[in-house]
């Protein structure tokens, strides 16, 4: 499992571990890194131009707030965050009192229901923190709102290394992002896939398995199994002996 290990032992992964006998290991393929100070200031933005932050994940959050710190700039009480969704909210606490007058955050999770929270705010300057991967899908919709904002990268997604003598004989592999899929062919170049099965969520997931020419045996989420572990548990059902 290409996640890192579920924080509670009521985990679904454990469930369908013990129903059908097999073993599940979470070995994270991609893990996530601060570009540092020097690289952040190669982008020419300042941090305190801004009157506003937008938050698309608790990666952002994380993030902005540490490199915040190893720049030296102190965050003003002034500064308003809007989220994507209240979790993302909810999150910013472990950094800042939480005060609904300076914290918004959409109803769906979906920043196109985010866009009429921040038009209320349209006086404010937008910082909007974002991964080295990303789409111009916020820029866009800001654009169009006439929205003063600047898209600044601050963390980085990058490949985990596997050591030469690590042990990789599984049965099946699943990916939830095509990073991970990535990770893969790049630690292992002359990865044979054989009998080794491969699962994966998400769309882009899925076509990154195809384009890689390895052969998918799994894709969720689908009409019958909404989520990775009703998918696994499908396939097992069929499958496992």
């Amino acid at each position: 499992m290409s996640q890192p290990k579920p924080t509670s032992d009521k985990s679904p992964y454990y469930d369908i571990a013990e129903k059908y006998g097999v073993n599940i290991d979470f070995r994270p393929f991609i893990k996530v890194e601060s570009l540092s100070p020097k690289e952040f200031r190669q982008q020419k933005v300042s941090i305190l131009d801004h009157t506003a932050i937008v938050f698309t994940s608790r990666h952002a959050i994380d993030h902005f707030f540490n490199l915040s710190t190893e720049l030296r700039v102190t965050i003003p009480e002034t500064m308003k965050y809007f989220c994507v969704s209240e979790t993302i909210a909810l999150y910013i606490q472990k950094y800042v009192q939480y005060r609904k007058r300076k914290i918004f955050f959409g109803p769906t999770g979906k920043f196109e229901d985010l866009v009429p929270i921040i038009l209320k705010h349209k006086s404010e300057k937008y910082l909007v923190p974002l991964s080295d991967v990303h789409n111009d899908d916020i820029k866009n919709a800001l654009d169009q709102s006439k929205i003063q904002h600047n898209e600044v990268v601050m963390y980085r997604t990058v490949s985990t290394t596997f050591s030469e003598d690590e042990k990789f004989d599984y049965d099946m592999l699943v990916f939830f992002s095509p990073a991970g899929v990535a990770s893969l062919l790049k630690n292992f170049p002359n990865f044979d896939q054989t009998n080794v099965k491969i699962a994966t969520f998400g769309a882009t997931t899925a076509q990154a398995v195809r384009d890689a020419g390895l052969r998918l045996d799994l894709e969720a989420p689908s009409e019958k199994a909404p989520s990775m572990t009703a998918a696994l548990d499908l396939y097992l059902k069929e499958n496992n002996q």
